[in-house]
């Protein structure tokens, strides 16, 4: 399957928010649902443009035939925590276990290592042993676990927090 994988940009902005309300519906493992993505488009123009200038940040797209199936983000810290950045990571359902997840990866990997990110963040649910599989395989360990982090229809889900030292 052919892909391509690129840094957004502010003209991706109106597609990438349509992926994100399709992708929030395909799984409860983010932080909204089906349609809860409420950023206007010229927000999130605002908010890609701005990443354009950001030292420490980056989204990377992935596109199959003009189609947004993937995203990865790396959001870097500032001051006394500047070696740090939190980590994101979303794939369509219908191309989860082709590879685009891992390749995603890399690149943000590849991103913190150049832009002097040593230490790379990320939360996950307990229960979803394909994401804790695709993170463990790139070598970050769990470090804690956020009790109760979700409230789904009344039920508590606990998250693990996973943290990749590339200090060396």
């Amino acid at each position: 399957m052919e892909y391509v994988i690129r840094k957004a940009t502010p003209n991706d902005a109106e597609r990438l928010i349509e992926y994100l309300n399709i992708v929030g519906g395909e799984s409860d493992n983010l932080t909204f649902g089906a349609g809860e993505f409420l950023v206007s488009v010229e927000d999130e123009r605002v908010f890609l443009e701005n990443l354009i200038d950001a030292p420490k940040s980056v989204i990377f797209i992935a596109y199959k035939d003009g189609e947004v199936i993937g995203d990865a983000g790396v959001t870097g810290k500032v001051r006394r925590m500047a070696h740090r950045a939190e980590f994101g990571i979303t794939v369509r359902k219908d191309y989860w276990n082709m590879g685009i997840g891992s390749a995603l990866m890399e690149k943000c990997i590849e991103f913190a290592k150049e832009h002097d990110i040593e230490i790379l963040n990320l939360e996950t649910r307990s229960d979803n042993k394909n994401a804790i599989h695709l993170y463990e395989k790139f070598g970050f360990k769990k470090i804690g676990t956020l009790p109760a982090f979700f409230k789904l229809n009344g039920e508590y889900i606990d998250f693990d927090i996973m943290q990749l030292d590339l200090r060396g």
